[in-house]
């Protein structure tokens, strides 16, 4: 029988699937209104890529500095100082006049908002018992979808009538009201603090340890290329829309809303499959799905509207799949004393790699004019799939360790 959730449990998913909304709207705000910032600020593809970039490179290098002190102060006001920060470079981009403007509020939004989902997913480890962590990653997973439903056909409806800026501003009055929750209702979280360990070394020791720790880098290592797809596809998703598949822009928020509005729905379900038919092979089955649509998609020179919008859900749900079920998988890796500064690492990492892989695909992929087709989606979806297929092997072997034990506190 499966284990139920207590009422503060059902808050803590709610408040932190909530704070997820909003981080990765912040981010995922970008891809829509691609089309629109490359013709009003008049930059290039490669310029737009460093804009999505450079919150992932500042969120990584912010992550590894955070990485050491994770574990030496309550939960709660760490995630409420980052939270905090987060909303503040997010205001920066409502106000932001210029290109590089914008992207100095992207490197500080990266600094604050790369850090939140690491302690998230710290505090979820701390509260639920692995044989729980699928249905609660599959419910904090809905923040995903909940961002397209909600967020990016409004947000979208704010830049055709209000100016690009007005998102960002609209995501600031959102996040204010997760801040209140936490500030209201989260229970401080100091359990890691009873064992006394990470306070027995410097901050830079603990990094250290962990850092280097053979469990743990198995762990990294595939978390490297879980955003890669992501972080390559996303950037250039609706300027491939519009420019390659004739797809207006008028009519984006309505295949935003419908893939969200599935995403919703398999959310939960994928969690509770990965908690029951297994991690690993929720895993699996999500990889082949995600890279057998990849490599139809991105070789599409033309498609109904109709066409576009299966595919896309088709593709949403499996990556969901993938996020799902390798994310409570790897939450098994780290100790309760090594919790926080593995979620940092990872989180760090896997901003680094998409950054990486943001700027690589604004290489791959090209236009001759602001208005003309992308040249080279085919090529960058090939890539993601070879990037797909390397984490089968490396996820298989996080698989393998967490069967061979669970550490203290998992």
């Amino acid at each position: 029988m499966k284990e139920k959730f207590s009422r503060y449990q059902i808050f803590v998913v709610v408040l932190l699937a909530f704070l997820q909304f909003t981080v990765v709207l912040d981010f995922m705000i970008l891809s829509p209104l691609g089309a629109v910032l490359i013709e009003e600020l008049g930059i290039s593809t490669s310029q737009f890529g460093l804009v999505v970039s450079a919150y992932a490179f500042s969120a990584g290098a912010s992550g590894l500095l955070a990485a050491g002190f994770a574990d030496r102060f309550d939960r709660k006001r760490l995630l409420l100082f980052f939270y905090v920060g987060f909303v503040l470079g997010t205001f920066l981009c409502g106000i932001a006049p210029t290109y590089r403007l914008l992207l100095a509020a992207r490197i500080v939004t990266g600094i604050f908002g790369g850090v939140i989902g690491s302690i998230s997913f710290a505090i979820i480890a701390d509260i639920f018992p692995l044989s729980m962590r699928g249905r609660v990653m599959g419910l904090v997973q809905t923040s995903f979808a909940a961002s397209q439903i909600l967020g990016i056909p409004i947000g979208l409806f704010f830049a055709t009538r209000w100016g690009w800026h007005s998102p960002f501003l609209m995501i600031v009055g959102v996040s204010l009201v997760a801040g209140v929750a936490i500030v209201l209702r989260l229970e401080p979280l100091t359990g890691h603090l009873s064992t006394g360990t990470s306070a027995k070394r410097s901050p830079g020791a603990h990094l250290m340890h962990t850092a280097t720790r053979p469990r743990y880098v198995a762990g990294f290592a595939s978390t490297m290329l879980l955003a890669t797809g992501g972080f390559m596809l996303m950037p250039f998703g609706s300027t491939f829309l519009v420019q390659n598949l004739n797809i207006s822009l008028e009519k984006l928020p309505m295949i935003y809303m419908v893939t969200g509005l599935s995403s919703i729905f398999a959310g939960p379900l994928l969690g509770r499959l990965s908690d029951s038919f297994g991690k690993y092979r929720t895993f699996v089955v999500g990889t082949l799905l995600t890279g057998a649509i990849i490599l139809w998609y991105t070789r599409l020179t033309e498609a109904s509207l109709s066409l576009v919008i299966v595919l896309n859900i088709l593709l949403f749900v499996g990556i969901s799949a993938r996020m799902v079920s390798s994310m409570a998988l790897s939450s098994a890796l780290p100790g309760l004393s090594d919790r926080g500064a593995y979620m940092a690492i990872s989180s760090s990492l896997q901003q680094l790699s998409g950054g990486v892989a943001a700027w690589t695909a604004g290489l791959i992929v090209h236009q001759a004019t602001p208005t003309s087709a992308l040249i080279g989606y085919p090529t960058l979806g090939s890539v993601v799939v070879v990037t797909l297929g390397l984490t089968l092997g490396l996820m298989f072997n996080v698989d393998r360790l967490v069967r061979r034990g669970l550490p203290e506190g998992a």
